[in-house]
C-alpha cells in the first residue's frame, strides 16, 4: 500500500477549551500528536450542536464519538485501534462533544468509547483523550513511553 493511502487520526472539540491548565495540557498533547500525523480540529462553539454534527458527519472518515456510554478500551486496545487505522486508506474522527453530549440520534448509528465510567468536562474528555493517543502511539513505536 502506497503511504500516501495511510488512514489519519484527527481529533475534533466542540469549542476552544477555557480553562488555561487544561488549554495547555490540550495543545501540549496536541503538538506531541502532530508529530504523529495526528491533527487537534477546534470547532466552534458558536454554531449549534446540529451544526457540529453535521461537520465532523460530512468529512466521510469513521466516526468515533467520545461518550460515556461508549466501549471502555485500555491503553493497548486503543494502540491496536489507532495501528489499524494508520494501516488502513480510511481516516478516522475522535469527536468529543460539547457538555451536554451528542444527540441521540448520531448516538445511535455511530460508534463510541468512553475513556472512564465517570463523568469528566469535555475539556478534561479531550486532554485525556490526547494523552492516551500519544501513549497508543508510542506503544506502536515501541518506545519506553509506556510501561505496563
Amino acid at each position: 500500500m502506497p503511504i500516501w493511502a495511510m488512514g489519519r487520526v484527527s481529533v475534533h472539540i466542540y469549542g476552544r477549551p477555557k480553562g488555561r491548565g487544561t488549554r495547555n495540557l490540550i495543545d501540549d498533547y496536541a503538538s506531541r500528536n502532530s508529530s504523529a500525523g495526528m491533527e487537534l480540529v477546534v470547532h466552534s462553539d458558536k454554531t449549534g450542536l446540529s451544526d457540529y454534527e453535521q461537520k465532523i458527519e460530512s468529512r466521510g472518515a469513521e466516526l468515533i464519538l467520545l461518550d460515556e456510554s461508549g466501549s471502555l478500551l485500555t491503553s493497548m486496545e486503543l494502540a491496536e485501534l489507532i495501528s489499524e487505522v494508520t494501516v488502513s486508506d480510511r481516516n478516522t474522527i475522535f469527536a468529543v462533544g460539547p457538555a451536554d453530549g451528542f444527540s441521540d440520534d448520531l448516538k445511535l448509528r455511530t460508534k463510541k468509547i468512553s475513556i472512564s465510567k465517570m463523568t469528566l468536562t469535555h475539556e478534561m474528555a479531550t486532554a485525556i483523550l490526547l494523552e492516551q493517543l500519544y501513549r497508543a502511539s508510542e506503544i506502536n513505536k515501541g518506545s519506553q513511553y509506556h510501561r505496563s
